[in-house]
């Protein structure tokens, strides 16, 4: 064991954070106040086939987490002894590893490098569906509705389309807890994963055999779950004994480094912001990325219907969290502006600046407005429902699609502007909708705390505030997510009693936005252009 860092004074120690996003891995070196002291990230490659299968190597993530820690480790000019421990967060993807522990394809080219289904991955809409109309009792704690995204349909698709595969399994793990294994050995599954994505129902601290059994997966069960786990920890727990010798070496750090049972990333983001005031359970956490998660802390279960959940113990140990969002939010922002002639010109102005393409058109709305609630006056006649890739919460519809109404010959940048804002506010009234749909079962919350590459903005924060009319706070802490795996890394490592405590002493808040209230009936009529438009997509579908 790394005793090197447990016998430092409690200000030369530090954890470690690292997060596996959809594209890219990143490190994070803290302190034990919550500042980031360095930071690395590599990218990683999404294999794409159509328009619902995505893969990735857990190969390649692996080594490109071991090469953003060396680095980080390197910027920050800590050494070695000084780290109490790790954390990890990842999406919730399904890695699935061969009886030689190496990777198995998943994947219709047969290359066993690919083998990751990704979170984002709908090839299995078609099973999610069957075990929908079975109503087995445990999608009770789903919301109801067994979203493609989850893994035992995923699981299912592969028994059903590439039986090989799914009879040479050694394991089927979650990203997150790969990543523990990679570094520990341990075969431990973190409460988070497998209760949010797997059906594990953590307050009765079992796996259903009767739900693998009816929807045709009874050999998970017949082996007594041993290869999705018999282990089951809440994070932040220490995984096995700590780093082995051969994980260590790759990362240029010591054997027996303490690692914490992970999260899904966007959970780790919850960590990293929910405690900002002391308490968790008035707060949503909004983690605004390529996709957007919400995520309710209440101290009793809340089913509400189309928002996953109740899970307990899976992101504050001991309390119970229901999670919804959006399966596309920043890459609907993305794919919308795409389809607008102005933005190949904006685009280029952007790069010139060195901005990403939304960021420039957020600066450009906010110099030509007195304030950032003044935007909404771009968007008349503009209305944008961005479901391009279904809608994730409160409908659980995975073929809802995009809806935009009020085009018209205006290619000028001026009309980008106007779409663009148009765009965010249509992400806002999708939030209000998860908000309402919770309040109306019993979880209302008072505060949004924002985190997530998507929402750092003042303009996507001020227009999230209006839409919703719920204040909006965002923390100091530049990178929330790697934040909330750090956490976890200092529970496992000791310096730190547990995660609710951690929260609270390594989150501050930085900036809340408060809703404009000389704007507000002006969204609430646009909210209803938004239902109305939602709805007139599902008849026209229909």
């Amino acid at each position: 064991m790394n005793k090197s860092a447990h016998n430092l004074p409690r200000e030369d120690k530090v954890v470690i954070g690292v997060d596996v996003g959809t594209g890219s891995a990143r490190a994070g070196i803290f302190d034990l106040n919550g500042k980031m002291l360095a930071s690395a990230k590599q990218d990683i490659t999404l294999y794409r086939e159509g328009a619902h299968v995505v893969e990735q190597s857990s190969n390649e993530i692996w080594f490109a987490v071991c090469d953003c820690i060396k680095k980080s480790m390197v910027l920050s000019g800590k050494t070695a002894q000084q780290v109490a421990g790790i954390g990890f967060d990842a999406t919730c993807s399904l890695v699935v590893l061969g009886q030689d522990k190496q990777p198995i394809s998943v994947s219709q080219s047969d290359d066993p490098n690919r083998n990751i289904i990704v979170w984002m991955d709908h090839r299995a809409t078609e099973q999610a569906e069957r075990i929908n109309a079975l109503k087995h009792p445990v999608l009770n704690y789903v919301g109801g509705k067994i979203s493609p995204e989850m893994e035992t349909p995923k699981i299912l698709w592969l028994k059903e389309n590439r039986k090989q595969t799914f009879d040479a399994a050694w394991q089927f793990f979650d990203l997150a807890d790969f990543l523990t294994w990679k570094s520990t050995g341990s075969e431990a599954r973190s409460t988070c994963t497998v209760t949010c994505k797997w059906t594990y129902l953590a307050h009765e601290k079992r796996w259903d055999e009767s739900y693998f059994k009816q929807i045709g997966l009874e050999e998970l069960a017949n082996e007594n779950f041993a290869r999705i786990g018999q282990h089951i920890v809440e994070p932040g727990t220490p995984c096995g004994s700590g780093l082995t010798i051969e994980a260590a070496t790759q990362m240029g750090l010591l054997a027996g480094t303490p690692v914490a049972a992970g999260m899904i990333d966007a959970h780790a983001g919850g960590i990293g912001t929910v405690g900002v005031n002391g308490n968790a359970t008035l707060n949503m956490a909004y983690v605004f990325g390529t996709s957007s998660c919400t995520m309710t802390t209440t101290q009793e279960p809340v089913f509400i219907p189309g928002v996953w959940g109740p899970y307990f113990s899976a992101m504050v140990p001991g309390m119970w969290l229901n999670e919804g969002g959006q399966s596309a939010a920043g890459a609907a922002i993305d794919q919308l502006l795409s389809l607008h002639p102005a933005a190949a010109d904006a685009k280029r102005l952007a790069k010139e600046k060195d901005l990403s393409l939304p960021v420039f058109l957020a600066d450009l709305v906010l110099s030509r407005m007195k304030s950032a609630s003044q935007a909404i006056e771009l968007t008349d006649g503009i209305h944008i429902v961005p479901e391009f890739l279904g809608n994730r919460a409160p409908f659980a519809d995975p073929h809802a699609r995009a809806t935009i109404a009020g085009l018209s010959m205006d290619n000028s940048l001026e009309n980008l502007l106007s779409f663009y804002t148009a765009g965010l506010c249509g992400i806002g009234y999708g939030l209000r909708q998860i908000i309402e749909a919770q309040a109306n079962s019993g979880a209302a919350i008072k505060n949004i705390v924002v985190s997530g590459g998507a929402g750092q903005h003042p303009l996507v924060r001020q227009l999230l505030a209006d839409t919703c009319g719920v204040p909006v706070i965002s923390t100091l802490a530049s990178e929330p997510v790697l934040l909330g795996s750090a956490i976890l890394g200092a529970v496992a490592g000791g310096v730190c009693e547990n995660v609710r405590d951690a929260m609270t002493s390594f989150s501050s808040i930085d900036l809340t936005y408060q809703p404009n209230e000389a704007y507000r009936e002006r969204h609430n009529l646009r909210f209803t252009s938004f239902e109305y438009l939602q709805q007139c997509a599902r008849t026209l579908k229909g």
